[in-house]
């Protein structure tokens, strides 16, 4: 006999398909479009739907971008330095570092890193466009700026190997202690990388 009607479990279920959502964060979560009013569930509906049906991908940095659109606001933007590249894994990423304010140029979204157990090679990737973008010779620098995990390190790696032959300078992003950390509390690796990349003072 089950306890709970139907479309309720499988709202449950939906909602426990999505990344670091558990069972219990995803009961609170179909309990909560229970009782919303109704125009909440219709908003999050047309929402879902229309992510689907709106969003294209960049055809240069394969960013998202609006649907029916060439090229995302960044890549559109003629202020943009065209010169200077930074290689993300996912579209995230260009969130993140354009919070900063603090980069000018312009972007390429992988669509994920080397993992071979899992499957992902280079043909996977965003790679060969790449470097077809390196080809055409307006690009003097590319920052890696994949994550610092085995397979991002992997990533970045194959990117160096990759475009070596090419006159473009190839930089990864620096590592090291974050601000406010301890000494005492930083890891092996992360103290490793802090020497490595030290700087004048």
């Amino acid at each position: 006999m089950a306890i709970l009607p139907e479309p309720l479990e499988k709202l449950m279920l939906a909602f426990e398909r999505l990344p670091g959502i558990g069972p219990k964060t995803a009961s609170r979560l179909a309990f909560y479009m229970l009782r919303a009013p109704a125009e909440v569930s219709a908003d999050l509906a047309e929402a879902l739907k229309d992510i689907k049906i709106s969003t294209a991908l960049c055809k240069v940095c394969f960013n998202i971008t609006a649907a029916g659109r060439d090229l995302c606001d960044i890549c559109a933007a003629p202020e943009r330095d065209n010169g200077l590249v930074c290689v993300v894994e996912e579209p995230m990423d260009v969130l993140a570092l354009e919070r900063t304010a603090g980069f000018a140029g312009r972007y390429h979204v992988l669509h994920g890193a080397l993992s071979p157990i899992e499957g992902i090679g280079p043909d996977n990737l965003r790679i060969a466009e790449l470097e077809d973008r390196v080809k055409e010779g307006r690009i003097r620098e590319i920052i890696v700026a994949t994550n610092p995990s085995m397979e991002g390190d992997a990533t970045a790696l194959y990117l160096r190997q990759r475009l070596e032959t090419y006159p473009v300078h190839l930089t990864r992003l620096a590592r090291g202690l974050p601000v406010g950390g301890d000494l005492e509390y930083a890891d092996q690796s992360t103290l490793l990388r802090a020497l490595a990349g030290r700087q004048d003072l």
